[in-house]
C-alpha cells in the first residue's frame, strides 16, 4: 500500500515539474499553433450577362428577341408545361370565366411549352411592347386582322406554321397542342422573321433588401368558377407558391409547384363585345393594384409604359426583386375588396 502511494506521488511530481519546466514562450507557441486558420470567403460569382426581364445573372448568351406564347388554362389543360421557365407571365380573362396565360420567354429555356391556344387583341397589346414573336393557334377575327394589318411576326398553328407545333396523345384536342423553342425558332427562320429586337427591362433592387408594405402571406384572387387563384408565401425560398381551385398548381414536366418572386395584381377595364363573350380589355391604363414581394403588399398605380405594364409607388417605378414576375389582370369592379384579398 505504501509503495502504491509513493509511486502515485512520484508521478504527480513528474507532471508538475514538466509543466513548470515549460517557459511562457513555449506555452504561447502551443496556443498559437492551436488557433484555427481563418478561411477567406469565396468570391461571388460574376456572370457575363444579366437577363433584362428577371435581373438574374447568366453565363449563357441571351437571345436577341423574346417569344410570347398563348397558353391554355382550362381544367383539362392543367398542369401546363413551361410556365415555370417564363420570365414574365400574364394571366388574363378570355371568354366567360376562362383565363389564359401569356408567357414571355427570353432567358428561360423550357423543354416543352403548352398547351397552346388562340390569341385575342389585348394579348397582342401585351406582347407588342416586347416586340416578341407571337405563338398561338388561331384567334378571334379582330386579333387575326390586327396581326395582318400591323404585319406582326407570329407563328399560327392553323394558318402559317403548323410544323412548329405537335399534338400529344395523353390529352384531347384542343388541350393537347405543344411546341418548344427549337420548333419556334425553326418556324421563325422559315418565315424570315428577324432575330433582333430591343427587349424592355424592369428596374431591379438587391435581393437582400428588405421588402416594404403590409404583411401579405396569403393572397386570394377570386376569378369565378374553376379559376380561383391563391398564392402562399414560402419564407425559405422568398417566393409565392401558386394554387388553382384549391390545389397546388404544378408544372407537368418537372412536377414542381409554380412559384413567383414578384406578383403584380392589377385591375383594368373589361367590356363584353358580342354574344360570343369576347372582351375588350384596357391593358394600357392607368389603373390601380397591388405589388406582392417577400411576404409584403404595397398599393400601386400602373400603366403600360416603355414596352410593358409597370407599377408605380408614389410616382416612382416600383423595383422588382431578381426573379420571375407574374401579372394577374382582373376586372375593375365595385367589389374589388372581395376580388383581391390578402392576409398574414
Amino acid at each position: 500500500m505504501k509503495r502504491r502511494i509513493f509511486l502515485l506521488l512520484l508521478m504527480l511530481s513528474f507532471v508538475f515539474v514538466s509543466a513548470c519546466g515549460k517557459s511562457g514562450q513555449d506555452i504561447e507557441l502551443e496556443l498559437e499553433q492551436e488557433q484555427p486558420i481563418p478561411t477567406e470567403p469565396e468570391p461571388e460569382e460574376v456572370f457575363k450577362y444579366e437577363a433584362p426581364l428577371t435581373g438574374l445573372g447568366t453565363n449563357q448568351k441571351l437571345p436577341n428577341r423574346a417569344v410570347m406564347v398563348m397558353m391554355n388554362n382550362a381544367p383539362e389543360a392543367r398542369p401546363q408545361s413551361g410556365l415555370d421557365q417564363a420570365d414574365v407571365v400574364y394571366e388574363v380573362l378570355a371568354e366567360g370565366s376562362i383565363t389564359r396565360f401569356v408567357g414571355i420567354y427570353h432567358s428561360g429555356q423550357p423543354k416543352i411549352i403548352g398547351p397552346v391556344r388562340s390569341i385575342r387583341p389585348y394579348y397582342i397589346d401585351i406582347g407588342s411592347g416586347y416586340d416578341a414573336i407571337m405563338v398561338h393557334a388561331g384567334g378571334s377575327p379582330d386579333a387575326l386582322a390586327t396581326m395582318k394589318h400591323k404585319r406582326i411576326a407570329h407563328l399560327d398553328e392553323i394558318y402559317n406554321a403548323g410544323g412548329s407545333f405537335w399534338r400529344e396523345s395523353f390529352r384531347k384536342a384542343p388541350h393537347n397542342l405543344y411546341t418548344d423553342l427549337d420548333h419556334i425558332w425553326k418556324g421563325a427562320n422559315a418565315l424570315g422573321f428577324r432575330k433582333e429586337a430591343a427587349v424592355p427591362y424592369f428596374s431591379f433592387k438587391d435581393s437582400t433588401e428588405e421588402a416594404s408594405g403590409v404583411s401579405a402571406e396569403k393572397i386570394d384572387l377570386n376569378y369565378s368558377g374553376g379559376y380561383r387563384v391563391a398564392y402562399e408565401y414560402d419564407e425559405q425560398t422568398q417566393r409565392y407558391k401558386r394554387f388553382t381551385s384549391g390545389k397546388p398548381h404544378t408544372d407537368l414536366t418537372t412536377g414542381d409547384q409554380l412559384a413567383v418572386t414578384n406578383l403584380l395584381v392589377i385591375t383594368a377595364k373589361h367590356r363584353i363585345l358580342d354574344s360570343e363573350g369576347r372582351r375588350a380589355i384596357d391593358v394600357y391604363g392607368p389603373g390601380v393594384g397591388y405589388l406582392f414581394q417577400h411576404g409584403k403588399a404595397q398599393e400601386i398605380t400602373w400603366e403600360h409604359k416603355n414596352g410593358m405594364i409597370r407599377a408605380y409607388i408614389n410616382g416612382n417605378e416600383a423595383q422588382m426583386y431578381p426573379g420571375n414576375t407574374w401579372v394577374n389582370i382582373m376586372p375593375s369592379a365595385a367589389n374589388q375588396a372581395e376580388a383581391i384579398q390578402f392576409s398574414e
